[in-house]
C-alpha cells in the first residue's frame, strides 16, 4: 500500500522491443500513469497496442529501458506476482480459458491465491451476475459466443479485485446492452480507485468512457492527452490512420458555424440551439 501512494500505477522508461531480430515493435516508450486514472489506447492494427500491454504484466521483458508497476521494475519481479497486480484481459478469450465450467473459470485465481471458499463463492456469484453469465455457471465457456467467452475472461480478473485493469478489445462480440454494462463497470471500478487501461478500436466507446486516450502509432506514443483533446484533432488522427468520431465529424461539417471541441451528442445539440438563437 506504501509504494501505491509513493509510485505512479505505471512507468515506461524508454523502452524498446523487439521480436527477434525483426524492427522493434516499441520504439523509446516514456509513460507515466498514476494510480486511479482510466486510460484508453487507440491505434491502427501494428501499432504495438498488445506488445506494449504484455509489458504490464510481465509477458514480455524490454530489450532496453524499464517498466514499473508502483515503483517495481517488472524484470526483477514473476509474472505470478505482478498477476496480483495487473489483471489483463487478452482480445482473443481462447487464449485465456482453460477450465471446464465457467464457475471454475471464474474462481481459478481466487483458489490459486488461497482466498477462503466463502468468499470465493460470494465473489464468483456477484461477478457472474454482473456480466449475465450467472445461467451458464455450470457450462462449459467453450461451448458459449465470442462475446460470452470475452466477458466470462473479463469476469475472471475482475473476481480477484486487482488494482490495475488490463483489457484488449473489451467491446469485440458485444451487442450494444452488453457495451452499456461494460461501461457501468468500468464506471464502478473508477470509483473503487482502480487503474483502468483499455486497448480498443471502438471510437465511441472511448468517447463516452475515458477521460484520457493514448494513441500509439508504429511503435510510438504520438498523443498522451485528454480524450476531447485528441479526438477532436483531425491532423493528430489522420496521422494514426484513425477515423474522428461522429459528433466531432458532424461539427466539422459546419464550417466553423459551431464549435470544432465538440463531442459529445448534447453539446452538439447545445451548440446547434445557439445557433439558431442568432
Amino acid at each position: 500500500m506504501v509504494s501505491k501512494l509513493i509510485y505512479p500505477a505505471i512507468t515506461f522508461e524508454d523502452v524498446w522491443f523487439s521480436y527477434s531480430d525483426l524492427e522493434p515493435v516499441l520504439k523509446g516508450v516514456n509513460l507515466c500513469i498514476n494510480d486511479g486514472e482510466v486510460v484508453a489506447i487507440l491505434g491502427e492494427n501494428g501499432a504495438g497496442k498488445t506488445t506494449f500491454i504484455k509489458h504490464l504484466n510481465g509477458l514480455l521483458k524490454p530489450t532496453q529501458g524499464n517498466v514499473y508497476i508502483y515503483g517495481e521494475n517488472t524484470r526483477s519481479i514473476s509474472v505470478a506476482k505482478l498477476s496480483r497486480k495487473v489483471g489483463v484481459v487478452f482480445q482473443n478469450p481462447d487464449h485465456q480459458l482453460f477450465a471446464e465450467t465457467v464457475e471454475d473459470e471464474v474462481s481459478f485465481a481466487l483458489r490459486n491465491f488461497n482466498y477462503p471458499e466463502h468468499i470465493i463463492s460470494l465473489r464468483v456469484e456477484k461477478i457472474l451476475k454482473m456480466l449475465d453469465l450467472w445461467e451458464y455457471r455450470k457450462t462449459s465457456p467453450f461451448s458459449l459466443s465470442g462475446g460470452e467467452r470475452k466477458r466470462v475472461a473479463i469476469a475472471s480478473v475482475l473476481s480477484y479485485d486487482p488494482p490495475i485493469v488490463v483489457m484488449d478489445e473489451p467491446t469485440v462480440g458485444q451487442d450494444y446492452a452488453q457495451k452499456q454494462k461494460l461501461s457501468e463497470i468500468i464506471r464502478l471500478l473508477q470509483i473503487q480507485g482502480k487503474t483502468i487501461i483499455v486497448v480498443t478500436h471502438d471510437i465511441e466507446f472511448v468517447c463516452e468512457n475515458f477521460p484520457k486516450t493514448i494513441i500509439l502509432s508504429r511503435g510510438n506514443i504520438i498523443a498522451y492527452d485528454f480524450t476531447r483533446n485528441i479526438l477532436t484533432n483531425f491532423e493528430l488522427l489522420l496521422k494514426a490512420n484513425l477515423l474522428p468520431p461522429q459528433i466531432p465529424y458532424l461539427a466539422s461539417r459546419f464550417n466553423s458555424i459551431v464549435s470544432k471541441n465538440v463531442l459529445y451528442v448534447w453539446e452538439m445539440r447545445n451548440e446547434l440551439l445557439r445557433v439558431m438563437r442568432k
